[in-house]
């Protein structure tokens, strides 16, 4: 344990135990900050109140926030606010933003740790796309009055996140000019399964599930973001390729919003998955909360990406779209990247250029293993069975014929290459 991070304990328990971090968050007064910081007071749509209330309801009620988790909401909750009383004004200034066309966007999802991201870095090779960039999706414009010190800005940010949570760099290395995830835009209208990652917020998670036409409303703010930052680009405007896992619970939305849009699912075995996305979940959460739960966090992935795989057993090829959905595994981009991302070009009718190819084979020779670290994972740590979780996900295994990995034993079991052949062996398809 670090020496910032016992300091930080320590702090906790006092401001703990003088009742001061379950005050509440009260969203009245934090439009009210966000207004005096932005000197603008027209949000336009407001329908925000309510998902921004229930969030902030369950996180000083069910996370348990530490003192950097409550300061960091309450940044979080004034930066987003702050965004949208920019984009409002200048969608006041500019009504042609609305007018920017979003043509035929590809969308990737799949499990997460599925491989969506370094699939998507890979497209990004190619100068004819585009993906929201970490940068823009947290300042989507500058500061009214002030020199663009935007990236310098977050570099910083993702700098001082990092000595809070140190494992967050080999789990998902970030930059400020990497792509960003659409979670990160749905955020800002307080309809996102972004919170219910970095927050321990059941109540939240259970309103959002409960509220059949929650993606929708999030969408539609999904689009405008992306035309805002269109119409900031003085180049034509090029191809949108655009990645969430969490894009699997929000299909209809997607047709809805996107009628046009092109869809990629990425299949890996869930066992895999499960083990690095909880423990993704856990380095995430950790820095905000007094109060970490792994078993908890476990069950909490397994039963969300369990529901996940059969939204895409349901969809198959067909997602309602104008061209079927273009199937990746895993194990095939790891081996060959350049055939996969050259695959996904033919299967929607495009050509990926020669400059497109040179540039992805140069990325994959300087970022061995996607830029990721090696980490050691084992069920046990996650109040997890392998065998029972093996079963749970055999229909999603047989119905797209993925391909089982070797999953490691129990933490000190003496034949850990056993255990191994045996889970897999279990797994066969």
């Amino acid at each position: 344990m670090s020496l910032t991070t016992s300091l930080l304990r320590v702090v906790d328990g006092i401001f703990g135990h003088l009742g001061l971090l379950n005050r509440p968050l009260d969203p009245e007064a934090l439009i009210r900050i966000a207004q005096r910081h932005t000197g603008l007071t027209e949000f336009g749509d407001s329908s925000f109140i309510d998902p921004l209330r229930r969030f902030l309801d369950s996180s000083i009620n069910e996370s348990s926030l530490s003192l950097v988790g409550r300061l960091a909401t309450r940044w979080d909750v004034v930066r987003f606010l702050s965004n949208l009383l920019q984009l409002q004004e200048a969608e006041r200034c500019q009504p042609a933003i609305l007018q920017e066309r979003i043509e035929r966007p590809i969308f990737i999802t799949g499990l997460p740790r599925s491989g969506t991201t370094f699939l998507h870095r890979l497209m990004m090779n190619d100068a004819g796309s585009r993906a929201p960039l970490v940068w823009q999706t947290i300042y989507p414009y500058p500061e009214r009055g002030r020199p663009d010190r935007r990236l310098a800005q977050v570099t910083r940010q993702l700098h001082a996140f990092e000595r809070l949570a140190p494992e967050f760099r080999a789990l998902h290395p970030l930059e400020a000019v990497s792509p960003q995830e659409c979670s990160e835009i749905t955020a800002h209208v307080f309809r996102s399964l972004r919170f219910d990652t970095n927050y321990h917020v059941p109540s939240y998670r259970t309103w959002l599930d409960a509220d059949a036409e929650r993606n929708l409303p999030a969408f539609r703010f999904h689009k405008r973001f992306l035309q805002h930052l269109q119409h900031q680009s003085d180049a034509a405007p090029r191809q949108w390729v655009l990645k969430c896992p969490e894009h699997v619970f929000a299909l209809e939305a997607i047709r809805a919003v996107y009628p046009d849009a092109r869809l990629i699912f990425v299949h890996r075995d869930p066992l895999k998955v499960l083990l690095s996305v909880a423990k993704l979940t856990e380095v995430l959460r950790r820095p905000f909360t007094r109060g970490l739960d792994p078993a908890e966090i476990g069950r909490q992935e397994s039963t969300r990406w369990l529901d996940g795989t059969r939204r895409m057993m349901r969809v198959g090829d067909d997602a309602g779209l104008p061209e079927p959905v273009c199937h990746i595994h895993y194990i095939d981009l790891i081996s060959d990247p350049l055939a996969t991302v050259e695959g996904v070009y033919q299967h929607f009718g495009m050509r990926l250029p020669a400059e497109a190819a040179t540039s992805i084979q140069r990325y994959v020779a300087a970022k061995p293993n996607g830029g990721y670290g090696r980490h050691d994972y084992h069920f046990e740590d996650h109040g997890l069975d392998a065998q029972i979780e093996s079963e749970k996900f055999r229909p999603y295994l047989l119905r797209f014929g993925i391909t089982a990995e070797a999953l490691p034993g129990r933490r000190g079991a003496s034949d850990h290459a056993s255990q191994q052949e045996q889970v897999a062996g279990s797994l066969t398809v």
